[in-house]
């Protein structure tokens, strides 16, 4: 692709039910839009528009749609980045659901990384959730990015009732190009 665009595919999605079973959840396409040459910018900037079809028990809209504006910072070998996400489900501005995320990470050489990653979900714009109802989570995490091949791994625990206790990530990638 070009060093401002790529594009990508999360085919498909599963996790493991409370009795130790897969489910199939969906799957997403989604489209980044980056500052050209982001990776060696100090501040960088971007948005990644996701559109997702989900089943039932994953989430109760079939069909989403996420705005993640992207802003971050290279600083020497550390890495913050933002994303104020915006999650659609197609029923009007006033429930697009606000989703921020961070990452705060280190990269020990070109292509190896430890972070910390925080997740939330404070609710529709409309009126954030109560804070019994709202999801926290953080994350640590890996990331090889090798080519072709990128791997990104973590362990997540729950910061309030309403969220898993603990959840585990992996992201396999690979560059067409």
């Amino acid at each position: 692709m070009r060093n401002w665009f790529e594009a990508g595919v999360y085919l498909p999605l599963y996790s493991i039910s409370g009795s130790g079973a897969w489910t199939y959840d969906g799957f997403k396409v989604r489209a980044l839009f980056v500052k050209p040459d982001a990776a060696d910018q100090r501040f960088f900037y971007g948005v990644n528009i996701e559109f997702s079809r989900n089943t039932a028990h994953w989430d109760p809209s079939p069909n989403e749609q996420e705005i993640r504006p992207i802003i971050g910072w290279h600083l020497g070998s550390f890495d913050v980045i933002f994303n104020p996400i915006f999650e659609n489900p197609y029923q009007g501005f006033s429930r697009l659901d606000f989703d921020p995320a961070t990452r705060v990470a280190y990269n020990l050489n070109k292509m190896w990384a430890i972070a910390a990653e925080e997740y939330d979900d404070f609710g529709p714009l409309r009126g954030f959730y109560p804070p019994s109802r709202q999801k926290h989570q953080l994350f640590g995490v890996f990331d090889f990015n090798g080519k072709p091949w990128m791997i990104e791994a973590g362990v997540g625990v729950g910061l309030t009732n309403s969220t898993n206790h603990l959840e585990l990530k992996l992201i396999l990638s690979r560059d067409l190009n």
